[in-house]
């Protein structure tokens, strides 16, 4: 139905974003030396920017909310987002040996499913909403 097909959408729009998240954090970390964490920051909201207008144009083209309120309560989500995501990483990379990449990826499943339910009750207010 309608919540199938929004999440799938919005799970195809995320899956791309998160590929340009993940090429900005090791363009940065591996060619320019950045901090693990700062890379992380710059790689999430640069893809949870372009994901806004992706998903404000195909997944939630119903809300009622301007493009600029709408992206001003995106970004809100998006910064508790990142600061979710810096400090799982952080918790994580310390306690373990892993790979800071292998790492931004389990958490982008466990953060981007927070955005989603978010986005679809919180920000656009979509929930139930035809598509």
């Amino acid at each position: 139905g309608i919540t199938l097909r929004r999440f799938l959408r919005y799970s195809a729009i995320g899956s791309s974003t998160f590929l340009l998240d993940l090429g900005i954090l090791w363009l940065l970390i591996d060619a320019f030396h950045t901090h693990y964490l700062v890379a992380a920051a710059i790689g999430f909201l640069s893809a949870a920017s372009l994901n806004y207008f992706l998903s404000r144009r195909w997944v939630f083209k119903e809300s009622e909310r301007t493009l600029l309120l709408g992206y001003l309560f995106f970004l809100k989500f998006s910064l508790l987002g990142v600061a979710l995501t810096l400090g799982l990483m952080w918790l994580v990379v310390s306690l373990t040996s892993w790979h800071y990449a292998l790492v931004r990826i389990l958490v982008a499943g466990f953060v981007g499913m927070i955005n989603y339910l978010a986005n679809l009750y919180l920000n656009f207010r979509v929930a139930g909403k035809s598509l």
